[in-house]
């Protein structure tokens, strides 16, 4: 259990649409279709209709900061089923990236990777109260494109088993790029955050708009808040 699952849903039937992928910078083909997912009825480029309102807004703030800059979508609605796929992929990654093999594995080391892919990975749970964010459509993963076209440095790729991904790694870091990692992150956070959005305390690239963690998200801030979530899970 997550601390947002205790937040209540009521699903306001808003529909999936598509990205309109000519206003950002994407990755094709999709880094989880690569690997072998199969997302199905809908693409990665999908969510709900005001996330992506709000993702074009977080666009036009960013290029009045940054002429030409472009939010890059790296993922957006993700099916249950490609939860689990990505599940899986990061705890056999994980393992390989020990010098371990599954069959080997001790019940600790087990349960030492389990857990850090879920300090990542939300549980590719089934029940309509525990829904995956990104199965509703609610949540995105993007990171920044420069004038160049340039991915831009954030300090640490998406996806990430590390602490390295959390959002303030680099606020008061050693490293000599530190600072620099922190304010792209921060403009990241800042244009997404003007649009509505909520961005995940353990993810620099996960921002989410309506749903549980974007709820509980709001409620933390205010405790005279009390957001429920406008959706729930897709497929």
């Amino acid at each position: 259990m997550r601390p947002y699952h205790h937040i209540p849903i009521v699903e306001c039937g808003e529909a999936l649409v598509e990205i309109p992928l000519q206003i950002f910078a994407v990755e094709s083909p999709h880094p989880y279709e690569k690997l072998g997912a199969i997302y199905g009825e809908y693409s990665p480029y999908y969510l709900r209709q005001s996330v992506v309102e709000n993702l074009i807004t977080a666009q036009n703030y960013l290029e009045l900061l940054h002429p030409h800059w472009r939010i890059q979508i790296f993922d957006g609605y993700r099916p249950v089923t490609v939860q689990q796929f990505m599940v899986d992929y990061s705890f056999a990654t994980a393992v390989q990236a020990r010098g371990l093999t599954e069959a080997e594995l001790s019940p600790s080391q087990r349960e030492e990777i389990w857990d850090a892919v879920y300090q990542i990975w939300a549980v590719p749970s089934m029940d309509e109260k525990t829904p995956p964010p990104h199965s509703t459509g609610a949540a995105v993963d993007v990171t920044l494109v420069d004038d160049a076209g340039q991915i831009v440095d954030m300090g640490s790729p998406i996806d990430e088993l590390s602490e390295r991904s959390h959002p303030d790694y680099y606020a008061n870091h050693q490293h000599p790029e530190a600072q620099q990692y922190h304010v792209h992150r921060q403009l990241l956070n800042d244009v997404m955050f003007k649009a509505g959005f909520q961005r995940n305390p353990r993810e620099w690239w996960h921002f989410c708009f309506g749903d549980q963690m974007w709820a509980w998200l709001n409620n933390q801030t205010n405790s005279a808040n009390n957001f429920t979530a406008r959706y729930g899970r897709i497929l």
